[in-house]
């Protein structure tokens, strides 16, 4: 069995030019693991403020708020949602999750494919990429491990 303590996981900082607040601290614990044949896992935390930033992925997508107090937007819905809460997000739809609380959003993001391509209205940096697709970002992890 493999397990995963999301205090002690590395998070990646990123963020944008186009949107100040766009910013988020990531990873995709599961991505490498052998033991992984089919899933995708995105964790991320949201600052007071902060926002994911509005894209769409290439799979359905179920969130898990399980920490903070977030502004789920799908398409042309928006909800608050205070943790612990579930919402879900259909194959490309615009989506967008924002911390609207006073604390640290945790979340975490389950795709039923193991790759994922989701597509951001702006750029994030320090990649300079409006794509994150899961098989390169794979190969990059590789390459830098």
């Amino acid at each position: 069995m493999l397990t995963v303590q999301l205090n002690d996981l590395p998070l990646r900082t990123t963020w944008t030019k186009g949107e100040s607040r766009q910013r988020a601290h990531s990873t995709f614990p599961f991505l490498l693991a052998q033991e992984n044949k089919g899933i995708s896992l995105v964790y991320f935390e949201l600052n007071p403020g902060d926002h994911l930033g509005t894209h769409t992925d290439s799979a359905e997508e179920v969130l898990f708020i399980f920490e903070g107090t977030v502004e789920v937007t799908v398409g042309e819905e928006e909800v608050t949602v205070e943790a612990p809460a579930l919402a879900l997000v259909p194959t490309l739809v615009r989506h967008n999750l924002k911390n609207v609380g006073d604390t640290r959003a945790k979340v975490a993001g389950f795709f039923p494919a193991k790759q994922i391509i989701a597509t951001f209205d702006h750029a994030w940096l320090p990649d300079d990429t409006h794509i994150i697709d899961t098989a390169q970002l794979g190969e990059l992890m590789v390459q830098q491990s």
